[in-house]
């Protein structure tokens, strides 16, 4: 399988962590790590610039032709017909998903690699569809990493055991127990006045990976739309960061 292509914000200290971060449907790498580098106000810098020492890396999707749109194509890590119910025709899903958590799985090995097999170095995090197939990708690797954020996210074949979950992509080295999920922290955000992705969509994903024994930190806020709260999304994803990743007091 190809790796996928990314764009990257290097460190400017020593490279200590990395966070893949992966962007939602019909946006592309760059322009979201663009728009992610303006994620600031007044009152916070942007995380990179609170982070110098993490290696960002923004992974591409591939172009996939939408069932619903005959002809078209658009950046998306898997198809969905409807954004508003990812129950309705849900098995248009898995090819793309499946595809795309392979090809992140080997993109998280590599930055493994790039720190010395460190596991707990790495963090993995999505915004709306990237959110989701972060998600998934978490839930089908081998063995824990540093965290999961998820912004604006969703849960495809959610109301499942974490079995049938795995059973459903089909994909090859997941273990048979939970102990990557239940050893990987995770941080999951949502406004509540997101058009695109419901706030039930973002309690959905907590509840799930809860059941599944995942220590999950929630946090709602009552404005942002479908994108990250400013300035308490900012502050509260750093001071998670500081706490459940890097350790410090």
């Amino acid at each position: 399988m190809a790796m996928l292509s990314i764009c990257t914000i290097p460190p400017t200290a020593g490279h200590e962590n990395t966070i893949i971060f992966l962007h939602g449907r019909g946006d592309t790498a760059r322009n979201f790590m663009h728009s992610f580098q303006e994620w600031r106000d007044s009152e916070s810098p942007s995380l990179p610039e609170l982070f110098p020492s993490v290696r960002w890396v923004f992974p591409q999707s591939e172009l996939r032709s939408p069932a619903r749109f005959p002809g078209a194509r658009m950046s998306q890590w898997f198809d969905t017909w409807d954004i508003a119910n990812l129950h309705e025709k849900e098995e248009l899903q898995i090819e793309g998903l499946k595809e795309s958590v392979a090809s992140i799985r080997l993109l998280v090995d590599r930055e493994v690699a790039s720190l010395g097999g460190q596991r707990e170095k790495v963090v993995l995090a999505g915004l709306s569809q990237g959110g989701a197939t972060a998600v998934h990708t978490v839930l089908n690797v081998a063995k824990g990493l540093g965290g999961l954020m998820v912004f604006s996210g969703r849960m495809p074949f959610s109301g499942r055991t974490l079995a049938k979950m795995r059973s459903i992509l089909d994909l090859a080295e997941v273990p048979e127990d939970d102990s990557a999920v239940r050893t990987t922290p995770v941080l999951v955000q949502h406004c509540t006045d997101d058009p695109l992705s419901r706030v039930q969509n973002g309690r959905e994903v907590r509840d799930s990976l809860s059941s599944f024994g995942a220590q999950v930190e929630w946090r709602e806020y009552p404005t942002g739309g479908h994108w990250f709260h400013s300035p308490h999304g900012i502050q509260d994803a750093a001071a998670w960061l500081r706490a459940r990743v890097f350790n410090e007091n």
